[in-house]
């Protein structure tokens, strides 16, 4: 199997949403998690509110149960919307966090990109 094939097996377990979505969601208790590189988040700024947790970190700042956990993960009915730079890496984050018990997790389609296209709010 390819990664094409991959992520669209992984997107069908879920429904992902758009930027307005994303920031609805955000408006009513759902954790945006930024997943992108520093130098990404450098270069393109942040999305006001949201964690920054590091893909190679995802899973044990996300896992409510986990002894590295962030203080914002406070259990797996939480609704997290993952957020990469164009919504590849996201897709495979949330299956991985769906692994954990997260049944909520989604990502935003286009990530952070489709974010700022959006004119949503990114602080530099």
């Amino acid at each position: 199997m390819g990664i094409d094939e991959l992520l669209e097996r992984v997107r069908s377990g879920y429904e992902r949403i758009g930027p307005d979505e994303a920031r609805a969601a955000a408006a009513e208790g759902a954790l945006l998690v930024d997943i992108r590189y520093a130098e990404l988040r450098t270069r393109d700024g942040l999305i006001p509110g949201a964690l920054v947790v590091e893909r190679n970190e995802l899973e044990w700042r996300l896992d409510p149960q986990g002894s590295h956990r962030a203080a914002e993960a406070v259990s797996h009915g939480l609704q997290v919307v993952v957020i990469c730079n164009e919504g590849y890496a996201s897709s495979l984050a949330v299956e991985s966090l769906h692994r954990l018990g997260l049944y909520r997790a989604t990502d935003l389609v286009g990530g952070f990109q489709a974010w700022r296209a959006a004119g949503l709010p990114v602080d530099a």
